[in-house]
């Protein structure tokens, strides 16, 4: 039984979690502890009780806790990749990676703590002189989604504990084991009592205790558009900060003077690596019509020689959907693309394997108009499909019009156009001849419109959310 940590110590839950692998649904993970809203509001308390001599404690002492929290990510990289492979979906090779990313970010934001920067500023008045300061937020509340188990909950708690505040952390329902091994590896890092706390448990109960309880003075939260307005509309009521990470419908404009072997690269690895499981994939091939022909026989004979398997095996390019509930979603949308009109040219079919499993073949349309619902509403899954273009003023136009702007990518050989595109797409991170999907660790990760709301994610950026700004008057 993997139980919860709250106050410093190891505790049980109300009830338990069956945590089952993707890849093989008679493999069992693990039994996880469930948290209800009294045990919650415990760890509240826990962590509103270390608040003042954790923010005010020695700045080496927090900086050496996250380093060895990084190190030991990164020391223990491939064992937590497995786990996180095997509860998730995720492939080996790419669960590994994000594994050494999570440990990365640990060892950024360690530095982090002693470069907290200030500014001291004459004042207009005489003799009297001015001091910006930053400090934490309090007791911070971290809600995670399934699809990054190890990486999403790094990137927030790292800074949280970097910029001195308290973390009651709520891991996604569905992969409680990289989060809860995140926490044994925090556990053991040296921080006080109440510093640290794992509540594991569905949304309803944990989540909702922590979005209404008076104790937490910020949520960060990164998961559903529909779960995120809940969060920000709770959260408001008591004007508590709010983080907001959601969906996306993100755009790969492809040109006809686009290199097409890079094209179809960068179109393979945004939109179905990870099973199109991200946030970031690029769901809509934008295609100049010169290059459409080319560039669709070419994706359909890449995704032909992709290998779905177990997300575990040598070999594997795709692992298996998350869960049941998410392969019938997306066993729903190639239904409602034929009947919508759009052409499935590969794809789009449950697969059986070794193991049972949630195997899906990944999925190509074309003939996709823009107002169709599998070109405006996000699927989540290895489904993609191709909007043809005029011109790179159509492009432009066709990618922006979307409610979402988290991620979008232009292929070109033209420093004319990708300077256009840099400057007019309307998205939180641009990429050009690289896939929408993969973002480096020590910069700002978000978006506009409906994929983000709040200040950004990640590299000194995240200092916006989890510090406050106050500013001193000091006479002569």
């Amino acid at each position: 039984m993997h139980r919860n940590y709250i106050a410093g110590e190891w505790v049980e839950g109300t009830d338990v979690r069956r945590n089952v692998n993707p890849s093989n649904l008679d493999d069992l993970v693990g039994e996880y502890a469930q948290a209800d809203a009294a045990q919650t509001a415990v760890a509240v308390e826990a962590a509103r009780a270390a608040a003042a001599a954790w923010a005010r404690g020695p700045l080496q002492a927090r900086a050496d806790a996250l380093d060895r929290i990084g190190a030991e990510l990164l020391a223990r990289k491939e064992e937590l990749g497995d786990l996180l492979a095997r509860e998730e979906g995720k492939t080996l090779p790419e669960a590994i990676g994000e594994v050494a990313r999570a440990g990365q970010i640990f060892r950024f934001f360690a530095g982090e703590v002693v470069r907290m920067g200030g500014e001291h500023l004459p004042s207009v008045r005489p003799g009297v002189e001015v001091d910006i300061t930053r400090e934490p937020v309090g007791v911070v509340g971290i809600i995670t989604p399934w699809n990054f188990p190890i990486a999403i909950p790094a990137w927030k708690i790292a800074p949280a504990l970097a910029y001195g505040n308290c973390v009651v952390f709520k891991p996604a329902d569905l992969v409680p084991g990289s989060a809860w091994a995140l926490a044994e590896v925090i556990s053991r890092a040296g921080l006080p009592a109440g510093v640290f706390n794992l509540v594991m448990g569905p949304g309803g109960r944990v989540g909702q205790t922590l979005i209404g309880h008076k104790g937490v003075d910020a949520i960060s939260f990164t998961g559903s558009v529909s779960t995120g307005r809940r969060v920000l509309a709770g959260a408001a009521e008591r004007f508590a900060k709010v983080q907001l990470e959601m969906g996306g419908k993100n755009p790969l404009v492809v040109l006809d003077d686009a290199d097409l072997a890079r094209a179809v690269e960068c179109a393979v690895q945004g939109a179905y690596y990870s099973t199109g499981q991200r946030c970031t994939a690029s769901s809509r091939f934008i295609v100049q019509k010169g290059i459409l022909p080319r560039f669709v026989e070419a994706v359909s004979q890449r995704l032909q020689r992709l290998k779905v398997d177990d997300a575990r095996a040598a070999g594997t390019d795709i692992g298996p959907v998350v869960d049941d509930s998410q392969l019938e979603q997306d066993q729903a949308y190639i239904e409602i693309g034929r009947q919508e009109g759009a052409r499935l040219v590969t794809g789009g079919a449950r697969l059986e394997r070794a193991t049972p499993g949630y195997y899906f073949e990944p999925a190509l349309f074309t003939e996709t108009g823009p107002g169709m619902r599998i070109a405006r509403e996000e699927i989540f899954g290895p489904v993609a499909c191709v909007i043809a273009a005029d011109d790179l003023d159509h492009a432009l136009a066709l990618a922006n019009d979307t409610e979402f702007g988290l991620s979008a990518g232009i292929c070109t050989s033209s420093l004319a156009a990708a300077t256009r595109f840099k400057r007019e797409a309307q998205a939180g991170m641009v990429m050009v001849n690289v896939p929408t999907a993969g973002v480096d660790y020590h910069v700002p990760f978000g978006g506009r419109k409906g994929s983000s709301y709040g200040p950004r994610e990640q590299g000194r950026y995240a200092a916006e959310f989890f510090t406050t700004v106050k500013t001193a008057y000091t006479a002569a």
